[in-house]
C-alpha cells in the first residue's frame, strides 16, 4: 500500500476537505456580499421613507400657512370694521357751499376733500396722433428748450424738476376744464401723504356691470353708517365711489376699511 506522499493523485480525504474548505469560503463570502447588498437596500429604503414623511410635512405645513394667511386677513378685516375711522357727513342741508357760492368756497371746498400732496400734483396728457393718454407730475421746466430733458429723461429723475403745486389758481382750471389757452385741462391728486397717510379713499369700477357694482357698494355703505359718494368717470363707462375722512388716516387702516366694504358687498351678492 502506497503512503500518501507517494500517491500521485493523493488522499482522498484531504481533497475532500479541501474542495469544502473553497465551498465554504465562497460561502461565506457570498453571504458577506449579500449582506452588504441588503444593509445598503435597507439604508436606501430608510432615506426614501424619510424623504417622504419631510415631503408630506411641508404639504401639512403650506397648508396650514395657506389657512393661517386667511385667518390673518380675516382679523385685520374684522379689527378694521371696529375701528372705521371717522367721515364726512354728507347732509345737503344747511350746506355751507352750495351751487350759488363764490368760486371761491368751491374751490376750497374741493381742495379740503381731495386732500393730496401740497407740493406736486399730475396734470393729464394727450397724445392725438397715437390715441395714448396718461397723467405726469406738472412741472414748470416741462418741453423747457435745453431744460426739459423728455422723452429721453422720466421726470423721476431730471435734475431741473420744478414740480407746481396745487394752488388755487390749478384747482379752479381743473373745475372749469380749461387752461386758460383754449385746451383742456384735468388735474390729478397724489393721496399718499408723509408717513402714509391720506384723507380719502376711492374705489374704481370700469367693466360692463360697473353701474350695478357700484350702487352696490353705496348700499353697503349706508348700511354701515359710512357716507359715500358715485361719480362717473371721465370716459362715461364707469365710476368712482369716494370716501371722505374727517382727518387724514393711515393708508393701511384706509385700505382695510375698503376690503371690509367690498368684501360684504361680494358676500351680499353671492
Amino acid at each position: 500500500m502506497n503512503s500518501p506522499s507517494n500517491s500521485p493523485l493523493g488522499d482522498p480525504i484531504d481533497e475532500r476537505l479541501t474542495c469544502l474548505r473553497l465551498s465554504l469560503s465562497r460561502f461565506m463570502l457570498d453571504r458577506t456580499e449579500s449582506s452588504g447588498w441588503k444593509s445598503q437596500l435597507a439604508d436606501r429604503s430608510d432615506i426614501e421613507a424619510e424623504l417622504a414623511r419631510v415631503r408630506a410635512r411641508l404639504a401639512d405645513l403650506d397648508v396650514e400657512r395657506v389657512q393661517l394667511q386667511r385667518d390673518v386677513a380675516a382679523l385685520e378685516a374684522r379689527l378694521a370694521a371696529e375701528q372705521v375711522p371717522a367721515v364726512r357727513q354728507s347732509s345737503f342741508e344747511n350746506a355751507p357751499v352750495t351751487n350759488s357760492s363764490p368760486s371761491r368756497d368751491k374751490i376750497d371746498l374741493f381742495r379740503r376733500l381731495f386732500a393730496g400732496r401740497p407740493d406736486v400734483f399730475p396734470v393729464r396728457w394727450e397724445n392725438r396722433k397715437t390715441g395714448r393718454s396718461g397723467y405726469s407730475p406738472a412741472c414748470a421746466n416741462e418741453w423747457v428748450k435745453g431744460i426739459c430733458g423728455k422723452p429721453k429723461v422720466k421726470c423721476g429723475e431730471c435734475p431741473h424738476q420744478k414740480f407746481i403745486p396745487p394752488n388755487e389758481s390749478v384747482i379752479e382750471k381743473h373745475l372749469r376744464g380749461d387752461d386758460g389757452r383754449g385746451g383742456d385741462f384735468v388735474a390729478g391728486v397724489y393721496p399718499l401723504l408723509p408717513g402714509d397717510t391720506c384723507w380719502f379713499l376711492a374705489a374704481d369700477f370700469d367693466k360692463a356691470s360697473w353701474n350695478e357694482d357700484a350702487n352696490a357698494l353705496l348700499e353697503t355703505c349706508r348700511g354701515k353708517g359710512v357716507p359715500a359718494a358715485l361719480e362717473r368717470s371721465r370716459s362715461g363707462n364707469g365710476g368712482h365711489v369716494w370716501i371722505f375722512f374727517s382727518e387724514s388716516v393711515s393708508a393701511r387702516l384706509a385700505r382695510q376699511l375698503g376690503s371690509v366694504l367690498i368684501t360684504e358687498t361680494m358676500e351680499r351678492l353671492a
